[in-house]
């Protein structure tokens, strides 16, 4: 009999501590479950309750209340699982969302002052300042030998602090101070080149003439020499003639188009005008003044014969040598 009544003693604390650990949960068909809910068969689905011995419920995460699925997001078992199915209220939108704003560091405005009082409190403002006033001393300078003034007048009245600003413009304004310019021999023959003598030098005194009355022969008449210099002026100098032979040229359509450029035009103007083109060919010799055509292995040129003129076909293959030269050399 003891023994029984323990065994039942036993039962009902086990079933005490059954319903001590059992919950009460709020689904939101309207309806409650009591019972306690096993983590470990927790997935996306949903969870299985305990309801009783032996007794197993599934319930979907969509059917338990807001309340109780923010109970199960503090179990670290359940809380992935049910974070999805918490609806986030405008409170804790704002928490999430909420910006921490930190002021920054801000400087503090100097204290006001005059225009130079800032320039001269500060580092900065005592360069910039030693910068306008070497400026206004190198202007000064300048101006002075532009405007031909005394180098040490216009910079030391430019090195006047504040004043000296006004100095190079002053200065500037002025007429060129113009020096005068002093009488030597050298200026004198610039001056007068016809009073001058034919030999200008101071060592030289007056020519002496010999007692016989003879006279050097190195120097001619005017005439004499006008008439000899007459020829040689006369005589024209002509561009050299460039010769192009075959073997240390190649004759083909590139190399006319880059050395003779100039007669494929009608009319040729500058230096071509009065050169012409002699190709010596297997043919025979010709005189070109124009090119008319081009291919890949001939072109034309155009020869005159008196007052007519003719189109010659010349092959690039048959050319042995070409002279470029003035239509008056030879």
């Amino acid at each position: 009999m003891r023994k029984f009544c323990l065994i039942i003693a036993l039962l009902a604390f086990v079933v005490f501590a059954g319903m001590l650990r059992a919950d009460t949960y709020q689904l939101t068909s309207g309806e409650t479950l009591n019972g306690e809910v096993l983590a470990t068969s927790a997935n996306d689905a949903g969870v299985q309750v305990k309801v009783g011995e032996g007794e197993y419920k599934k319930v979907p995460w969509d059917s338990f209340s807001q309340e109780d699925l923010r109970k199960f997001r503090d179990n670290p078992k359940l809380g992935p699982f049910v974070e999805p199915f918490i609806v986030i209220t405008p409170e804790e939108r704002v928490k999430k969302t909420e910006v921490p704003i930190k002021q920054p560091t801000r400087l503090e405005h100097p204290a006001a002052q005059s225009l130079f009082g800032a320039l001269f409190s500060c580092g900065l403002g005592l360069f910039l300042l030693l910068v306008v006033y070497g400026a206004t001393i190198y202007a000064g300078y300048e101006v002075a030998i532009f405007r031909a003034q005394p180098v040490p007048l216009v910079t030391g009245l430019s090195a006047i602090p504040l004043l000296g600003v006004f100095a190079p413009i002053i200065f500037l304004a002025m007429p060129t101070k113009i020096k005068p310019i002093e009488q030597t021999w050298e200026t004198q023959a610039a001056a007068h080149p016809a009073s001058a003598p034919e030999t200008v030098n101071p060592m030289q005194g007056e020519p002496t003439q010999h007692h016989a009355g003879l006279k050097l022969a190195d120097s001619a008449s005017p005439d004499q020499a006008s008439q000899s210099a007459a020829p040689a002026e006369a005589k024209p100098t002509l561009p050299p003639t460039q010769t192009y032979p075959r073997g240390q040229f190649t004759f083909n359509r590139r190399f006319m188009e880059t050395k003779f450029a100039g007669f494929f035009g009608v009319v040729r103007h500058g230096a071509d005008k009065d050169m012409v083109l002699m190709v010596k060919a297997a043919r025979g010799t010709y005189i070109c003044n124009r090119i008319t055509r081009i291919a890949a292995n001939d072109f034309h040129v155009e020869v005159h014969h008196g007052h007519a003129s003719e189109e010659i076909m010349i092959p690039f293959q048959e050319i042995k040598e070409i002279q470029l030269k003035h239509k008056d050399a030879p």
